[in-house]
């Protein structure tokens, strides 16, 4: 049964209301202060987060202007149904003729009709393509069927993909390499156990294929080659000739590579290439830049502000005025570009107006461009002695966004606190279920000898009133 306690009832108190108002009076300023206090801190992480995530935008809209691989490219016109094309900065300008004359085909080879059933001959099949060859041993009783699974299944095999096409006639074993190119021809030649000729048409034999020899009089083509191994072929302007085991023809021009798709017929017009400079890259590398500034330039504003407008969390915060005062001194700085010079952002057209907000001149940088791009580069990039703005600026937002930077070490101190807050929350609240157990003890027990009084006054009242002699005087 549980135990069931009534207050207030020889006293006539109103226990639990006297208690619960104790209880209010002790918890309501620690909650309001606690509250207050994780409000705060909350705030403020979610404040440096934001400015957090800010800087590290701006440093990653100018990560590919510190990558050199990323200046003086190639742009490549000209490819079409015949030639895809690929040029790296390696490429030089110019114009090209390109004529495809061949495309690259597999080998392939076929059997001929063997039933389904039939055993086509014991012995060792061993099938060679370029530098590599593997033996299949064939059983007295193996089929078309059992040999091609044998050659699929092999690990030695990387080479070759054997198949059967059934016709009217029976089976045919088709064997065709991985491989494009006249050097990945296929040759089959067998140790015939069946009738002891390892070339004749015969039992084992009737798999063998070898034209390697020099003499077409020796050359064994008991199978029939349904397509050759042909290498692609092309030819640049008109003179020059060039073959592949593929259809990919890499740096055949410096810093080009052609791929060929289809081959020119006699009446086709004959691909025309050309290579190009392109910087374009440079011009949207810095307007990322000067966007993701502004929004970091933005936001520092807001969060910052002081005044009638209303207060930012990071009003008068040393954190936030370092990093922006940082900031606008890294814009302004002279960065080396080689031979005794130097430059700065606004020599490329980036400018900040009255307000502290970046503008690009496009007119003004692609004019820096075309007159001496490998300046615009070692600004950006650097040497191998000094940094360039794009790796000084990493530098500098680097000590406040790493893992072991300012902000995060920030970060991490408010989730401490947040914690500690949480903890005392629940010895607060651990005392406070102490407390008032303890008042209610105090109540009921004051309680109880109320009632107890009461009872031992009605008591004498009632003896009183039963007393001879006594009479009670009437009002």
């Amino acid at each position: 049964m549980p135990n069931l306690t009534f207050t207030g009832i020889g006293s006539g108190l109103q226990v639990s209301e006297i208690v619960e108002a104790i209880v209010g009076a002790e918890t309501a300023p620690y909650v309001s202060r606690s509250n207050k206090q994780q409000a705060a801190i909350t705030t403020d992480i979610s404040a440096i987060g934001a400015l957090k995530s800010a800087l590290e935008s701006v440093t990653d809209s100018i990560a590919d202007l510190a990558d050199a691989d990323n200046y003086q490219l190639r742009r490549a016109s000209g490819a079409d149904s015949f030639v895809n094309l690929t040029a790296s900065k390696d490429a030089q300008i110019g114009n090209y003729s390109v004529k495809v004359d061949a495309l690259a085909q597999s080998h392939k080879l076929m059997s001929g009709a063997i039933g389904d059933s039939e055993a086509v001959g014991e012995g060792t099949l061993n099938i060679a393509v370029a530098t590599s060859n593997f033996d299949i041993a064939v059983s007295a009783t193996d089929t078309l069927s059992d040999i091609r699974d044998a050659i699929n299944d092999s690990v030695d095999n990387d080479s070759v993909i054997a198949t059967i096409v059934t016709d009217d006639l029976g089976q045919h074993l088709i064997m065709t390499s991985k491989e494009t190119g006249v050097a990945n021809a296929i040759t089959t030649t067998v140790s015939d156990l069946s009738d002891g000729n390892d070339t004749d048409n015969f039992g084992l034999s009737r798999l063998a294929y070898d034209v390697s020899d020099v003499d077409p009089q020796n050359h064994i083509t008991n199978l029939a080659e349904v397509d050759k191994a042909v290498d692609a072929q092309i030819t640049v302007d008109g003179t020059l000739v060039v073959s592949s085991s593929t259809n990919e023809f890499k740096n055949v021009i410096d810093g080009v590579d052609i791929t060929a798709k289809k081959m020119h017929d006699v009446d086709d017009d004959i691909s025309k290439i050309s290579f190009s400079a392109n910087n374009t890259n440079i011009q949207s590398g810095i307007e990322n830049f000067v966007e993701s500034y502004n929004e970091l330039f933005k936001l520092g504003k807001q969060l910052g502000a002081a005044g009638e407008g209303g207060t930012g969390p990071l009003s008068g915060d040393s954190l936030l005025r370092g990093v922006m005062g940082k900031l606008r001194q890294e814009l302004s700085k002279n960065f080396d570009t080689g031979n005794g010079n130097s430059m700065s952002l606004s020599e490329l057209g980036v400018r900040s107006d009255r307000y502290g907000v970046l503008t690009l001149d496009s007119v003004n940088l692609n004019e820096f461009i075309d007159s001496d791009v490998g300046r615009v580069e070692q600004f950006f990039v650097g040497s191998d002695s000094t940094d360039g703005f794009a790796n000084s600026l990493k530098s500098l937002t680097a000590f406040y966004t790493d893992s072991d930077g300012i902000i995060q070490s920030r970060i991490d101190s408010g989730t401490s606190q947040l914690e500690r807050i949480d903890d005392d929350r629940l010895a607060f609240g651990r005392r406070i279920e102490s407390l008032e157990a303890r008042l209610y003890a105090q109540y009921n027990a004051m309680d109880l000898i109320v009632a107890g009084l009461n009872s031992t006054s009605s008591y004498l009242m009632a003896q009183l009133d039963n007393m001879p002699g006594v009479v009670r005087k009437n009002k």
